[in-house]
């Protein structure tokens, strides 16, 4: 009885694409509880009401540059000296700069959990929880209750319905010959599994611009923050994905997948040959027949604060580039994947016991190469319309630094600015 009642209410609306408006009472329902709650505790604590949009960081940066920084310093030199010359002073500069990086720099803070103006009832988002009122914690044990021994449950139904349909019903329809039946029942399939995974997660999803929709024979980029952006994305439209060939349960599903849609897997050592991956990609993208590449060329995950350094791969391969900003709404969980501190299946109950998945996706004009515009620049442009458009932070850093050290490139490139100003330029 359960299960024909989670088929019925939520399945089959998920593969026609139909909502019955549970989902839209649940969002609103939740937004007046948190908005009580978060009264309440400003009650409590006597303080006055949060701003909605806090800074990321406690140290106030300008966005003057080092020779205008080190200028103002000599200024107050009892000697004003304007170049070509050493001083004392210019010491200062340097010290400062390396204390504002070991209290807080700009690209660590990005790979830890975005700040939240209040506390959304979620005890591992407020570590210094400490009591309010008895209302305040009875409401709290309440949605532990909903999200635990309700939610969990119906929401670990719906991740492994949609799964196991689409590793069994992709290897249905690998088994049809090539044409465009196959084609059409392979992208129903992938849709279909992935608003049933959706569902699972609560998401409540809202697309911009969708005239702006990717094309088949096309190259997708977006903003990463989450393994569920392709959820995300898929939920309004079908997708080549390309990532690296895994082990497990990942491979099981990535082999099943591979034989009813063209999705471009690579070995661990082909990986390494960026010509051999530029080779298959450009292969896929010629047919304009097959769906469009989704790629995330940040290759790693940001906290949803900000969106770092695009490889430049991914820009050299076409001249178009769709681009998509994805900006998720942390009132109501943390989307963020820290690979680091969780690991895959620590981070999927992490998202199925939040409250929900809220965000915004928006299509972006088509953006083509300027003439004698190379890959790096192209890319740093499409960054910035992604960024702009979602609200993010633009950085100009390597999200590699995550797990690496910086580039000793990085640290000439700030010896040569300096002593440009030493000798001349």
């Amino acid at each position: 009885m359960w299960i024909s009642v989670v088929l019925a209410l939520t399945v089959l609306p998920a593969m026609f694409g139909l909502s019955l408006g549970f989902t839209d009472l649940y969002i609103k329902v939740l937004v007046k509880t948190l908005e009580w709650a978060a009264l309440r505790i400003q009650r409590a604590q006597k303080v006055p009401a949060v701003p909605c949009h806090l800074p990321n960081g406690i140290i106030q940066k300008g966005d003057s540059s080092m020779e205008e920084e080190i200028v103002e310093l000599r200024r107050m030199h009892p000697h004003p000296l304007t170049g070509g010359n050493f001083t004392l002073c210019d010491t200062f500069y340097f010290c400062k700069k390396g204390i504002e990086s070991i209290v807080e720099d700009q690209v660590t803070q990005r790979f830890t959990s975005e700040e939240l103006a209040s506390w959304n009832l979620l005890t591992r988002t407020n570590n210094n929880f400490h009591y309010i009122s008895m209302r305040v914690t009875i409401i709290w044990g309440l949605g532990v209750f909903i999200r635990y021994c309700i939610l969990l449950p119906l929401r670990i139904i719906l991740a492994a319905t949609g799964l196991s349909w689409l590793v069994i019903g992709t290897t249905l329809v690998g088994i049809l010959p090539n044409s465009n039946v196959k084609d059409r029942i392979s992208d129903l399939l992938h849709i279909t599994c992935y608003r049933i995974c959706a569902r699972g997660l609560s998401a409540k999803i809202h697309y911009h611009n969708k005239e702006n929709h990717p094309k088949k024979g096309g190259i997708c980029v977006a903003n990463h923050t989450s393994p569920i952006d392709i959820v995300i994305l898929a939920n309004d439209g079908c997708y080549a994905m390309v990532g690296q060939v895994h082990g497990g349960l990942m491979g099981l599903i990535q082999r099943s997948m591979v034989r009813s849609c063209p999705h471009v897997w690579f070995e661990r050592s082909e990986m390494k040959d960026r010509h051999a991956v530029a080779k298959r990609l450009r292969d896929h993208v010629a047919d304009k027949t097959k769906q469009p590449i989704l790629i995330f060329p940040e290759g790693t995950c940001i906290n949803n604060t900000s969106v770092m350094m695009f490889k430049k791969g991914s820009f050299e391969i076409g001249k178009t580039i769709h681009p998509v900003a994805i900006k998720y709404d942390p009132q109501f969980g943390d989307a963020f994947w820290n690979s680091a501190k969780y690991s895959m299946v620590a981070y999927l109950l992490r998202m199925m016991t939040s409250w929900a998945i809220v965000c915004n996706v928006w299509y972006l004009p088509p953006m083509s190469q300027q003439d004698g515009e190379d890959a790096v620049n192209f890319a740093n442009r499409v960054k910035s319309a992604i960024a702009h458009q979602g609200g993010l932070v633009d950085l100009s850093w390597d999200g590699g630094l995550k797990r690496g050290k910086v580039k000793e490139s990085y640290k000439e490139a700030q010896q040569k600015m300096y002593s440009s100003m030493i000798v001349g330029h």
